[in-house]
């Protein structure tokens, strides 16, 4: 395929995902099996058109004065892409496939020297409803944050040490660009790609079958590396997934101990086990939801952690239609969920044990909020300095710009070069 026909099965994609509210990795899939023609590079370049378009909607809508598929996509291979306005126009005529030409107004708003003020919502890229919530989350960084949000993320890989370390592992990915990450001590990053640039598929790889690896994102690793989780120790994770930290607390504890792995949803724990198994975790228990319970787990634990339902706002970056189908409604049935999730999560902690609270949210409302919420709900509960437990186990790392009064902390793509994460932590007092 050429451009013009790859701009024209981006738009065709945007339109399936807006009409019919289809999440975007859906959407592609099926165009791809309905247009068996298309190669693999068609369909990397008609997916980073698709993605970029939706993480940057809102600057470039308001560049085109429209939000229609067409015009954010012509945007995005213009602007965003800096393919400028020749290289689009010359797409478009020379391909039957593409789609029409561009009209007079098209192109005076493609130029270089197109001059528009843009609202700050707009030129960060967060929809316009949940700006007062960015803006109490970072004050005056809050474009820079929406910002940094919209751009492509990298591939991340957390080095499974229960097989392997990590010079082992970079010296087997060194024809993927992989370099040592900049926080996580066991942490190895391939940095996203501009334009039709494709990642390499590291699952692939030998080292990923031998479990040598995970992919796992910085963020998500130095929350597990935070909560501390020592071998011997008595763990349960309370919202397992598909246990990505789950692997992580079991390397912590290498081995040793007992790691519960739970989810009340049960599809969400399945390729869990593949995964255990390819990473040599040997301590770790699943239950599941439908045919075992945790009664005998209450007040047992020496550690509980909880990586909570959010809205995801920190992984914008990943899922970029998720952050244009948030809205007031489904934040406050996520808040509830925390709510819930960290009540009957805090059963399990024993007298002199701590409880981790993980979201993948850069909202206050999800985060600091919910902290000062169940303090104020649970008395035999206090809070721990996430900060100090930074500072103990990665000295030589600089802090985290957003530290709160009690020492949670925020992490993000602006001030880290990760995900957005937030961290807390809770000790239950000792009788």
């Amino acid at each position: 395929m050429k451009d013009g026909g790859r701009l024209a099965a981006a738009i065709e994609v945007l339109t399936e995902i807006e009409s019919r509210h289809r999440p975007a990795q859906v959407a592609l899939k099926d165009w791809g099996n309905s247009h068996r023609f298309a190669g693999s590079g068609d369909r990397t370049a008609i997916g980073n058109l698709v993605f970029d378009a939706l993480r940057n909607r809102a600057s470039l809508a308001a560049r085109m004065a429209s939000d229609l598929p067409r015009a954010i996509t012509l945007a995005t291979y213009a602007v965003t892409w800096q393919k400028g306005i020749e290289a689009l126009s010359d797409a478009l005529v020379q391909d039957r496939h593409a789609p029409e030409e561009l009209t007079e107004e098209e192109i005076a708003r493609l130029e270089d020297s197109f001059d528009l003020e843009m609202s700050a919502s707009d030129r960060a890229d967060v929809p316009e409803w949940l700006w007062p919530e960015f803006v109490a989350a970072f004050n005056d960084s809050a474009v820079e944050e929406g910002g940094a949000l919209a751009t492509r993320a990298p591939v991340d890989l957390r080095t499974n040490t229960l097989k392997a370390d990590r010079e082992k592992v970079l010296k087997r990915l060194s024809h993927t660009g992989a370099v040592v990450a900049g926080i996580s001590p066991e942490g190895i990053r391939i940095e996203a790609k501009p334009g039709l640039g494709r990642m390499p598929h590291v699952q692939a790889e030998e080292g990923y079958r031998k479990g040598w690896f995970e992919l796992q994102d910085e963020a998500s690793q130095l929350a597990a590396i935070l909560a501390q989780a020592s071998p011997g120790e008595q763990v349960l994770d309370y919202c397992a997934g598909g246990g990505g930290k789950t692997l992580a607390l079991a390397a912590s504890m290498q081995n040793r101990g007992q790691l519960y792995a739970y989810d009340a949803d049960r599809l969400r724990l399945a390729p869990i086990h593949e995964r255990l198994q390819r990473a040599g975790a040997r301590n770790i228990q699943v239950r599941d939801p439908a045919s075992t319970t945790l009664a005998d787990l209450e007040g047992q634990m020496d550690l509980v952690f909880i990586d909570a339902p959010c809205t995801g706002t920190g992984v914008w970056r990943r899922r970029p239609d998720s952050k244009w189908r948030l809205t007031d409604k489904s934040l406050a049935a996520r808040v509830e969920d925390q709510q819930h999730v960290l009540q009957n999560a805090s059963r399990y902690v024993k007298p002199g044990g701590r409880m981790v609270y993980v979201t993948c949210s850069v909202l206050p409302r999800e985060n600091q909020e919910q902290v000062k919420w169940f303090l104020g709900e649970n008395r035999d509960f206090e809070s721990r300095s996430v900060i100090d437990s930074w500072n103990k186990l990665l000295p030589s790392r600089p802090q985290p710009k957003y530290v709160s009064e009690r020492g949670e902390i925020l992490l993000t793509p602006a001030s880290t070069g990760t995900d957005g994460f937030f961290v807390a932590m809770f000790e239950r007092a000792a009788p």
